[in-house]
C-alpha cells in the first residue's frame, strides 16, 4: 500500500497517488474515468484505489488465510479510526488512498455503510468453504470425485449453492460498487438505485464468465452448483482438466445460461443512463460498452474461456473512449 509522510501529504497528493493506482490496475474502469469531469474522476480513482487494497490483502495467496483476514481486519480498523477523526487540515492519516477517499465520501454524500458493505463482499472470499455434501447429478454421481477431493484437501473449494447466494456476493463486491459509483455521478430519481444494482451484476457475471479458467486454478467456483447440476457439468471438468481444454457442449450451455443472466441485466444499465447527471453520462456509457463489449467476445467465442482469456481489445476501447469524449463535450456545451 502507498504511504506519505504526514508533511508530504495534501489532498491533492492523495488523490494523485489513487489516479496512478487506477491508472495502473483499473483497466477497464480507468477507461470511463477519463471521460468525467475532475472532481468526478478524482472521487472515482479513490474508490478504486480503496477496492485494490481490500482486494490485495484478501488475494494475496502467499499467505494464510487467517492471516489475510487479520491484515484486512487491521487495514479496516485504521479506515475506521480515519472516519471518525474530525475533518480538518491536518491529515490524520499516512495513507493518501484513505485521504482522499475520507474526502470523496463527504464531499459526494456517500455512506459509509456502502464501503463497509463493499469490504464484507472482499472478506466472503476469505471465510467462505464448501459446508454441504457433495451435489449429485442426474445419474446420482457425486459432482466432486474422490480424486480432485484429494487434491483440493485441505484447501476446499469455494463455491455458491445457487445463484441466490452468487447474487448476494456479486451485489457486495460489484453492486455497492454501482451504488457508490451513482453518488459521485449524480442522481435525483431513487430507480437509479435498483437499476445500478443490476449492472453491477450484469458487470461481475462478466467477470466470472472471463475468469472461469483462472478461478478454478485457485479452487474458486462461481459458476452456482444448482447450475452444474442442472447442465450436467461435474465440478471436476473445471477443476481438474487438461490445460487450454476447450469446452463441452454440456459446459458451453452451462456458461451460456450465465451469460444471458447477464444479457437480462445488461438491460438496467440502459435504464440508468438517462437518470444520472448528464455531464456523467458519457462515463458510465464508456463503462458499460467495454463490459458488454467483453461479454459479446465471450459469446462469439462460443464460451471458450478456456483456451484463451477473453479482453476487449485497446484500439477498441480507445474507440469507445474517443465517442465517449465527444459525448462529454456535448453534454458540457449543453450543460
Amino acid at each position: 500500500m502507498v504511504q506519505l509522510s504526514s508533511d508530504a501529504l495534501t489532498l491533492d497528493s492523495a488523490y494523485a497517488a489513487c489516479r496512478a493506482i487506477a491508472r495502473r490496475e483499473a483497466k477497464n474502469f480507468y477507461y470511463s474515468f477519463i471521460a468525467l469531469p475532475k472532481p468526478r474522476k478524482n472521487a472515482i480513482c479513490a474508490i478504486y484505489a480503496f477496492m485494490r487494497q481490500a482486494d490485495d490483502l484478501a488475494d494475496d495467496e502467499s499467505l494464510s488465510r487467517d492471516e489475510r483476514r487479520r491484515r484486512l481486519d487491521s487495514w479496516l480498523a485504521q479506515w475506521r479510526a480515519v472516519c471518525e477523526s474530525p475533518l480538518s487540515a491536518t491529515p490524520v492519516t499516512a495513507d493518501p488512498v484513505f485521504l482522499a477517499v475520507r474526502d470523496c465520501t463527504t464531499r459526494f454524500h456517500i455512506p459509509l455503510s456502502l464501503l463497509d458493505e463493499l469490504v464484507s463482499g472482499v472478506t466472503m472470499d476469505l471465510d467462505r468453504t464448501v459446508a454441504q455434501p457433495a451435489p449429485v447429478n442426474e445419474a446420482g454421481c457425486p459432482i466432486l470425485s474422490a480424486s480432485c477431493a484429494e487434491r483440493v484437501g485441505n484447501h476446499p473449494t469455494d463455491t455458491y449453492a445457487t445463484f441466490a447466494d452468487l447474487y448476494r456476493y456479486c451485489y457486495l463486491v460489484a453492486s455497492v460498487v454501482g451504488l457508490v459509483c451513482i453518488h459521485i455521478f449524480g442522481y435525483s430519481d431513487p430507480r437509479a438505485e435498483k437499476l445500478a444494482e443490476e449492472t453491477g451484476i450484469a458487470f461481475q457475471l462478466t467477470n466470472i464468465l472471463r475468469d472461469v479458467a483462472e478461478d478454478a486454478e485457485r479452487n474458486r467456483v462461481y459458476l452456482p452448483l444448482e447450475d452444474l447440476v442442472a447442465h450436467n457439468v461435474s465440478l471436476d471438468s473445471l477443476l481438474h482438466r487438461a490445460p487450454a481444454a476447450p469446452p463441452t457442449a454440456s459446459e458451453r450451455a452451462l456458461l451460456a445460461s450465465i451469460a444471458q443472466r447477464a444479457e437480462d441485466f445488461y438491460k438496467s444499465a440502459q435504464e440508468l443512463l438517462p437518470l444520472i447527471d448528464r455531464e456523467s453520462r458519457p462515463a458510465l456509457w464508456v463503462l458499460v460498452s467495454i463490459y458488454h463489449g467483453l461479454l459479446k467476445r465471450i459469446e462469439r467465442a462460443d464460451y471458450d474461456v478456456f483456451s484463451t482469456r477473453a479482453s476487449v481489445p485497446t484500439p477498441q476501447k480507445l474507440g469507445i473512449l474517443a465517442v465517449g469524449l465527444t459525448r462529454m463535450g456535448f453534454a458540457r456545451l449543453l450543460g
